[in-house]
């Protein structure tokens, strides 16, 4: 049997980043999203680490437990996929399996890009492999979807902000049970479009009951993981959106480029990320960016939070996945 989950923190690019850990052998870093924390991870920890894997998952910058830096610029991808290479050596390592969900798996994604001396092989749930930014511009968003377009509302200074830290643990379960396959709204999915004159909130009611996936425990473990920065608990996350034009122009140079590690993409048909614009025609062609892709794992009926509600699924993908990957050093 594995240890437990032991939690430190460790300094990476300046920036102190809080860890959870578990199991020896070969590194896989897991990279959650948003609004979200190393708790997402719960159910890959001990099955990883029993496979005989060295499992660690941070807090990203600016999320939970980790440092939040002041500057909005510190939050553009560029940071973001360093702290993952930065994070990777401050561990004693030379190189990972760098797995990401929702806003970790751009980064995952770009990391393998960028670096695939580092990343020996990368997967993505939700979010497919695509152009080094993972999204489009604001004004592509702007045109396709209007003003209230989530990311585009997330681009005011403060509100969302105040709006999301108002009441963390509502904020958790109205989201966290708004982009799941059991919302019966998700049988369509389709993104967040935010009404003029409303909040993201307004559009998100509080669930009459938690779906199976989601305890009351967890909503607990995420809104004690935000504590540590009071109202500002959403600012770094959402600084994250706020890079989104920046990441956009920052990356020009590395479009075309293609994904050459072994990749693995797993996502749930009911995800709102399915939704967007071209993304049907996008996922029918994965390979034209991630030539090695070993699969492509659709989970019918899951919504967004894909290794939460289907965690046996996801599990066993990723256990397949980094089986099937040479050995650490070797090519």
């Amino acid at each position: 049997m594995s240890s437990t989950v032991e939690h430190r923190s460790v300094e990476v690019n300046g920036v102190r980043l809080h860890i959870a850990e578990q199991g020896q052998g070969p590194l896989v870093v897991l990279l959650h999203g948003f609004p979200e924390s190393w708790y997402s991870w719960r159910h890959q920890f001990g099955p990883l680490a029993d496979a005989g894997y060295r499992v660690v998952a941070p807090d990203q910058r600016g999320y939970a437990r980790s440092e939040q830096p002041a500057d909005v610029e510190a939050y553009n991808l560029l940071h973001l996929t360093g702290d993952v290479v930065g994070l990777i050596h401050a561990l004693g390592e030379e190189q990972a399996v760098v797995v990401g969900h929702d806003w970790g798996a751009p980064v995952a994604w770009a990391s393998a890009l960028l670096r695939p001396d580092v990343v020996r092989g990368v997967a993505g749930l939700s979010v497919p492999p695509g152009p080094p930014a993972g999204l489009g511009s604001l004004t592509d968003s702007r045109e396709q979807y209007g003003d209230g377009f989530y990311q585009l509302y997330f681009q005011q200074p403060g509100v969302a902000d105040a709006e999301l830290a108002r009441d963390p643990a509502s904020t958790f379960r109205r989201i966290l049970f708004s982009g799941s396959g059991d919302n019966p709204g998700t049988e369509v999915p389709r993104p967040w479009v935010i009404p003029d004159g409303a909040s993201l909130l307004d559009t998100i009611p509080e669930p009459e009951e938690l779906p199976g996936w989601l305890t009351p425990d967890d909503i607990e473990a995420f809104t004690r993981d935000y504590a540590e920065h009071g109202d500002s608990a959403f600012t770094g996350p959402l600084n994250w959106y706020r890079n989104i034009q920046r990441n956009h122009e920052l990356t020009a140079v590395f479009r075309g480029l293609r994904i050459e590690v072994p990749a693995l993409y797993v996502y749930g048909d009911r995800d709102m990320v399915v939704s967007f614009h071209g993304m049907e025609a996008y996922l029918k062609n994965l390979t034209a960016v991630a030539p090695k892709l070993r699969g492509s794992v659709r989970l019918p009926g899951c919504g967004h939070w894909t290794q939460q509600e289907r965690p046996d699924e996801v599990n066993a993908a990723l256990i397949d996945f980094l089986g099937s990957l040479p050995e650490p050093g070797t090519s």
